[in-house]
């Protein structure tokens, strides 16, 4: 018998102690498209991750279903590799996102991992804080009401259907009608927006923007992300990226994973304005979903609880109080209509949780109306709350002036002779329309929106040709930001109000510009 080999296994023997653990170890009974049907996980909670132990590393998995005697899980990693008979394990954490300022001006998938090629998130050994990607929406006393507006830069919309800090203004209308191009000029037009002393005061600086992307070709994404880099928005903003070829799974949670990056800042009393663009395809990716765990289907194919799928998302947008630190998230969600029905199930949801509405009409964007904003059928309902005293002056009487005109528009067309009366309203009309069009990109800073609307709502710009209206309008800005950028554009912005003294230096001002076209 061999004494050394006795020796060294009581040695072994002596050393060793036993560490028992129990371990919820479930099995893969069914996987496809993504979904995973898993037995033996009794304590799983809802939104847990899983790991599934494949060949050639772990899977993760969230759980979504909790039933009886299985789990519904959904694949947040390449599910090909899974097979039935997979041993499943529980981490105890729910699924959540890495969150910190280093995320400024990166691309991330909706997991919180960079896919810009710009390295890691968090160098240096440092360890990042986590939220939850679902997370409870503050409660009343936690808000306070919105009034501090957050300027979109777009003529159309600041003047008439303004929106607020905290605010939820959903962006409707057919595909191609300028959605996006009105978010990416919100976001763009949040350097000049942030900086006015009005914002300050209030100890506001640039709001963090972050934009959703939900199953957006690659290419739209990279041309959106150049956009932003070129005006310099990147320098405040965060894209979030689930693109077309990605599962359904990360369609899916973009914009909770957005909303909890915007949450982090909120919660620091920062300003943050999200877009998410766009939630039909949201809702598509749900029911996908939905229907592969074999979820009852209602109207559509929809499950039954998808307006709470959007409900719970887009509650978290608040202004908070002061207690809470007086942060606020903006949300600007679009979505798709077809054939400018607003009256289907999807678009009929979103509208009745947000505060207002933006819709876009193809109709005026064919004739070159741009943006293709319907006064008419879009609305605020914060309303006059969110707008500056300057702005509430100059455009009171914008929309009804709109109204009138495009009621009488639809008459003069049978008719052959018209009074004079009549005649000044249409023309009226025309000019305001001209006034409202804006080229993509190019948002317009509140103060001179307030110069312009004042020079056409009270009749100096009348006696004008309908064709040279943006063309004088262009002149005329060049004119005040070169002459009186110090005692009229400048006062405008930092007190937020027109009063008499500014009121007189700029009619005064209007009346020597056009002094000038006569020359």
């Amino acid at each position: 018998m061999n004494y050394d080999i006795i020796e060294k296994l009581k040695r072994e023997i002596e050393g060793f102690k036993d560490d028992p653990k129990l371990e919820s170890v479930g099995f893969v009974m069914d996987v496809g498209d993504g979904v995973l049907k898993i037995s033996g996980l009794k304590k799983v909670m809802s939104q847990e991750m899983v790991v599934v132990a494949t060949t050639g590393g772990g899977v993760t998995a969230v759980a979504l279903n909790l039933e009886e005697d299985s789990l519904g899980a959904m694949a947040l990693g390449d599910y090909k590799k899974i097979k039935v008979g997979d041993e499943v394990r529980t981490t105890g954490k729910v699924l959540s996102i890495p969150v910190g300022r280093e995320l400024i001006g990166r691309v991330l998938n909706p997991l919180g991992e960079p896919v810009d090629g710009k390295g890691e998130l968090f160098g240096g050994g440092k360890e990042p804080a986590y939220y939850l990607i679902e997370r409870k929406a503050p409660s009343v006393l936690e808000r306070e009401s919105v009034k501090v507006p957050l300027h979109t830069g777009i003529k159309a919309i600041d003047s008439m259907i303004p929106i607020g800090r905290g605010q939820r203004e959903l962006i409707i209308g057919d595909r191609q009608t300028g959605k996006t191009s009105i978010a990416l000029d919100a976001i763009i037009n949040q350097a000049h927006d942030g900086s006015t002393s009005l914002t300050i005061s209030a100890g506001r600086k640039t709001p963090i923007c972050i934009y959703v992307a939900i199953g957006q070709k690659e290419s739209s994404v990279a041309k959106i992300i150049d956009q932003l880099q070129a005006a310099g928005a990147m320098k405040y903003s965060i894209v979030v990226s689930a693109p077309a070829s990605s599962p359904a799974a990360f369609w899916y949670l973009a914009p909770y994973a957005g909303c909890a990056i915007g949450e982090y800042f909120m919660d620091q009393g920062e300003d943050v304005l999200i877009i998410f663009d766009d939630l039909s395809k949201h809702a598509v990716s749900y029911r996908q979903i939905s229907l592969l765990l074999r979820r009852p289907p209602g109207r559509e194919a929809f499950p039954g609880d998808i307006f709470y799928l959007h409900s719970r998302l887009l509650e978290r947008s608040a202004k908070l109080s002061k207690e809470k630190g007086g942060g606020s998230m903006t949300a600007l969600p679009i979505i798709e209509t077809q054939l400018s029905d607003v009256s289907a199930y999807i678009p009929t949801n979103v509208i009745s949780i947000t505060d207002g509405q933006i819709y876009l009409e193809a109709d005026l964007f064919y004739q070159g109306i741009r943006p293709a904003v319907n006064a008419g059928l879009s609305v605020s309902r914060v309303g006059s709350s969110a707008q500056t005293k300057a702005m509430k002056k100059v455009a009171g009487k914008l929309r009804l002036e709109l109204a009138q005109f495009r009621e009488l528009q639809a008459f003069v067309q049978f008719a052959s002779d018209l009074d004079e009366a009549t005649k000044k309203k249409i023309r009226r009309g025309e000019l305001i329309t001209e006034i409202l069009k804006q080229d993509d990109a190019a948002p317009l800073p509140f103060e001179r929106q307030v110069a312009v609307f004042y020079a056409a709502l009270n009749g100096y710009l009348d006696d004008l040709q309908k064709d040279a209206v943006r063309a004088t309008e262009k002149r005329y800005l060049e004119f005040l930001g070169k002459l009186h950028e110090a005692d009229i554009l400048s006062p405008i912005r930092e007190s937020g109000d027109l009063t008499a003294e500014i009121e007189e230096k700029l009619g005064e001002a209007i009346k020597n510009f056009k002094a000038t076209l006569k020359v």
